[in-house]
């Protein structure tokens, strides 16, 4: 029987020192504000948005939600951008990705502020992540990914780990971080031969490939630590199901987080985080 590594402590402890940081800046007049910026009305955007709306009101986090028409010119929408970087009210922007094909969704990275990027999504931004520098927020998912390693106490220093998927978002860098703090690390993706050959030497295994239960038990063994990034929609139950087959692999590991109630929470609270700690920079705190 594996331990559930489970999101409510975890984010109940990022919410925590949010609190105390936010009565500090609170104090010096200032309010940690963020921008969540959607185009269009996608579901998948909507339902991500109440759930940031709702982990920014538990902590005080003040959110302007920008919604933009699907039809909006480049030009209008880079004049958003523009006006949110130069805002002084606002410490945070969320850009909610994939933008309509009618947008460039490069042109959107080049021009946001990396100081504002709180999912770490601007080009700056991943440079800190793959250089080890202090510049800017690393993706969400990523930080998450790290923040329930740490909270469960399991070190990477030493440890072989597996991450199925490359990704900006996830794969590359979570990657770039468990190499930061001394794992030795492979990085599978669909080019990699003989995957749960090399998934089962590892001591923590991320499945980040966005493929419904693809992770079976011929990819683990006994003893390994398995973080399930993934969330997707089984047509069949009718639920929102990982990467990882759950039933299969629970019962071999020696750890795992569930779909839901895992990574994606404590992203949330990693992104609500990401605001407070630009309000702080920007403040000199």
């Amino acid at each position: 029987m594996a331990e559930i590594l489970k999101a409510g402590p975890v984010a109940e402890s990022i919410r925590n020192r949010n609190i105390s940081d936010i009565e500090i800046l609170k104090s010096k007049g200032i309010k940690p504000t963020l921008a969540v910026v959607r185009v269009g009305e996608r579901p998948d955007d909507i339902a991500y948005e109440n759930s940031i709306l709702k982990a920014c009101d538990k902590v005080g986090v003040e959110v302007e939600s920008v919604v933009l028409d699907t039809e909006i010119t480049q030009e209008s929408f880079e004049n958003q951008i523009i006006a949110l970087n130069e805002n002084n009210d606002i410490h945070g922007i969320l850009l909610f990705m994939p933008l309509p094909k009618t947008l460039d969704g490069e042109r959107a990275r080049m021009l946001l502020d990396p100081k504002k990027d709180v999912d770490g999504i601007t080009y700056d931004s991943l440079a800190g992540v793959f250089t080890g520098k202090d510049i800017g927020f690393p993706p969400c998912t990523a930080e998450a990914t790290m923040e329930i390693l740490h909270f469960y106490g399991i070190d990477p220093k030493g440890k072989k780990a597996a991450v199925i998927g490359r990704s900006l978002v996830i794969g590359k860098p979570v990657a770039m971080m468990l190499m930061k703090e001394n794992a030795t690390v492979v990085n599978c993706h669909t080019g990699t031969e003989n995957v749960p050959g090399i998934t089962k030497e590892a001591d923590i295994l991320i499945a980040s490939s966005g493929r419904l239960r693809a992770v079976d038990s011929s990819y683990v063994k006994e003893g390994q630590v398995v973080i399930d990034v993934g969330i997707n929609w089984d047509d069949v139950n009718k639920k929102i199901a990982g990467d990882v087959d759950f039933d299969a692999v629970e019962p071999i590991v020696k750890a795992i987080t569930p779909v839901p109630g895992g990574v994606g929470t404590v992203t949330t609270a990693v992104l609500v985080s990401h605001v407070v700690e630009a309000a702080k920079s920007k403040a000199n705190i």
